[in-house]
């Protein structure tokens, strides 16, 4: 979770929400890919960190399907990347920050608690949850904050 982290710093530093992700073989330890959240630079909606990294993972082991592995992702995946994570059978989710808003595993949409949901992961949430929520926050709030001189925004 340390490295999705410092993925999710790299997004954000490069201004997108600050979310990373990895995919590791819980068999080796071995990360077989990685992503951080890019839908601005790459004109793409669905450039979530957690999309990029199934992506990446699919490319270098020639399968769309990736049993087995484990997903550390720094928010709680959406609804679009759970069903992606479904679609490409990962056997465990760990994720830090909740995402009440937005979330698709253990909030909102909950993609893996139907029964006509195909795979479902094992879940795992908040590890280094408060790493990961402190990051979101601080990046929002920068976003928020308006330039010298400038009164506040209404947030309503």
């Amino acid at each position: 979770m340390r490295r999705a982290l410092a993925l999710a710093q790299a997004a954000a530093d490069a201004g997108e929400a600050p979310i990373g992700a990895i995919l590791v073989d819980p068999a080796t330890g071995e990360v077989v890919a990685e992503g951080r959240n890019a839908p601005i630079a790459l004109h793409d909606p669905t450039a979530h960190a957690e999309i990029l990294a199934l992506r990446a993972a699919g490319e270098r082991l020639g399968n769309y399907r990736l049993t087995g592995l484990t997903l550390y992702v720094t928010l709680e995946p959406c609804p679009m990347c759970a069903g992606a994570i479904s679609h490409a059978r990962i056997g465990r989710v760990v994720f830090g920050a909740p995402d009440e808003k937005g979330g698709g595993v253990v909030h909102g949409a909950r993609v893996f608690d139907p029964p006509t949901c195909h795979w479902r992961p094992t879940v795992e949430g908040g590890l280094l949850a408060e790493e990961s929520a402190a990051l979101l926050r601080g990046f929002f709030r920068a976003r928020r904050k308006p330039p010298p001189g400038q009164p506040p925004k209404n947030t309503r």
